[in-house]
Formats: C-alpha cells, sequence, structure tokens
C-alpha cells in the first residue's frame, strides 16, 4: 500500500525537464487551472477541466497533505443534481460566514450563514442541511512529492465527526496530530473510502513520518502557485445576457419609416426611459439584464478492515 499509484494507466516515469506542461499542451487541454482528484461514485478519478481523464478503483490511497484551505466553504444549489448537468452554484461562501460579494444580490439566501434558513437541519434532503459544507486540500502522491499537486474537496461527512480507532475525519485527524505536535504536511496520510457510508466518505490516518528528503520536498510544493490554486475557493459568475437592442429593426411588413436615425453607442445604464405616446400600442420592456523525526508506533499499524 506505501506506493499505491492513483492511476495505473497514467503513472508514466519522466524526468525532471518534461515535468512542466508546455503552452501548447495547456492550450489543447482547455488551460484548466491544475488537476483535482473526484471521489465521486467512491472511485478516485483524475479530473482535468472538468473531464475525468483517469481512475483507480482502490480503496484506498497515500499521499501527503501540502496546503489546505484556511476555513469550510458553504456552497448552495436551487437546483438539483442532475447527473450530466451542469447545475450553477446559487450561494455561496468562501469562509463559511457570508455570502462572498460575487453572489448576486438576488440569489443571496442571507445576510449570515448562521441565521440562513438553508442552514437548518432537514432543509435539505432528510436531516441534512441545504446549504452544503466542504473544504479543499492540495495533496502529493506519495511516490511523487514533487510532483502534480491535485485538489481534493471533502464533502461534510469526511470532514466532521467522531474518528472511529485510527480512521478519522479530516477535523479529528488534524486535531490528532496537532496534539502530538506533528505537522500534517510531515506525514504520509491514508485516505479510505468507508463502506458503511451509502455516499462517498473518506476517513484518514498516517501511515508513516517522511523522510528528511521527503519533509524537504513537502514543504517546497507547499509554497507552490498550484497548491495555493488548488485550496483557493471561488466560484466565477457568468455575466448575464445583455439586454435586447433598443433600436432593433422593425417587423418586415412594417412601413418604412419616415427618416433614418442612427443612435451613437450608449452605456446600458444610460438609455433614457422610453417616453409614452398615446397614439403609440404599449408594449413591454425588453429585459436588461520543522521536520519529522518520528510518530507514534501505532500509527504505522496496518488495519485494511
Amino acid at each position: 500500500m506505501s506506493n499505491i499509484t492513483l492511476f495505473k494507466n497514467g503513472n508514466i516515469a519522466l524526468p525532471d525537464y518534461l515535468r512542466q506542461s508546455d503552452d501548447v499542451t495547456k492550450m489543447l487541454a482547455g488551460n484548466s487551472g491544475g488537476k483535482q482528484i473526484s471521489i465521486k461514485g467512491g472511485v478516485w478519478r483524475m479530473m482535468v477541466g472538468g473531464e475525468e481523464v483517469a481512475k483507480n478503483e482502490e480503496r484506498a490511497m497515500n499521499f501527503v497533505v501540502v496546503a489546505a484551505a484556511p476555513k469550510v466553504h458553504r456552497t448552495f444549489f436551487k437546483d438539483k443534481y442532475e447527473e450530466g448537468k451542469t447545475v450553477e452554484a446559487t450561494c455561496w461562501s468562501a469562509g463559511g460566514d457570508v455570502p462572498d460579494p460575487e453572489v448576486p444580490a438576488a440569489s443571496r439566501q442571507s445576510s449570515a450563514c448562521a441565521t440562513c434558513k438553508n442552514n437548518i437541519a432537514g432543509s435539505g434532503e432528510g436531516t441534512s442541511r441545504a446549504c452544503r459544507y466542504s473544504r479543499r486540500i492540495a495533496v502529493a502522491l506519495e511516490n511523487d512529492i514533487t510532483g502534480n499537486i491535485y485538489r481534493l474537496q471533502l464533502p461534510a461527512k469526511s470532514i466532521f465527526g467522531r474518528p472511529e480507532g485510527d480512521k478519522m475525519p479530516l477535523d479529528a485527524y488534524a486535531k490528532f496530530l496537532a496534539g502530538h505536535g506533528v505537522p500534517i504536511t510531515g506525514v504520509v496520510t491514508e485516505a479510505r473510502f468507508d463502506t458503511a457510508e451509502a455516499v462517498p466518505v473518506v476517513k484518514f490516518r498516517a501511515v508513516r513520518p517522511l523522510s528528511p528528503d521527503e519533509w524537504e520536498m513537502a514543504q517546497a510544493s507547499a509554497k507552490s502557485e498550484d497548491a495555493a490554486r488548488a485550496v483557493e475557493f471561488k466560484i466565477v459568475v457568468k455575466p448575464k445576457d445583455k439586454p435586447a437592442d433598443l433600436y432593433s429593426a422593425a417587423p418586415a411588413d412594417a412601413p418604412a419609416p419616415v427618416a433614418k436615425v442612427v443612435a451613437a453607442p450608449v452605456a446600458e445604464d444610460d438609455i433614457p426611459e422610453p417616453i409614452k405616446r398615446s397614439s403609440a400600442k404599449k408594449t413591454e420592456a425588453a429585459p436588461t439584464t520543522s521536520r519529522v523525526d518520528s510518530v507514534m508506533d501505532e500509527w504505522a499499524t496496518d488495519d485494511d478492515a
């Protein structure tokens, strides 16, 4: 298990000088913002630009956590998820306290997450909350610490909850390590799917401390731009449709105008209100729109149950 490969068919041994993707490859791949690991369906999936490019059906994988988002995120979706359909977030918060500034005013569900109606147990399916918790961490594979950095976004059940032996959700795992004065970036972490759960849930445990060389490599990866991007929580708001042209062409059967008027370009906010005329037919307005030397012996106990 210590040398587990995340993506069996995509593990190519490359020399260091070929590790950085060139501009041509980035362009062909859609210039996406890095790689990520999805746990959809209880399978480890490598995603690039939203598309699955490789997968591994092993129950567990080993990696080194090199970075983590400072806070838990929150996201609310008004529309239900449908397979194969892109569902846009309605309201969200990178810090889990108030809606982000980019959330449109009309879409904000509350001024504060704590008092939002979607934060009440039962507002979602069953006893869940309609507004979902998540947290992003940046990981590097155990046998490739200086290689690719992957984003792993964890759902609520993989973050919160009580530990079961040495298998713990992220918060409990981090507190356990902190209690022993061990940095999470200084150990190899095993992430394993909890088969007792109906939905994909990952639990964590420390496998071994990093060697001095591995520790130095992990620190370098932690300071990389890729690690920073992997844990950044940002939802891009799509621009609204432009308002219809107020000077659009008349129907083909309309009488010819007496004189053709060419309007100078006008900013949308400067368009005047239409003047009401008694003789004109009413119409609706067009829409606007330190290095680790050791870890407790019991951590290295292999428990694959």
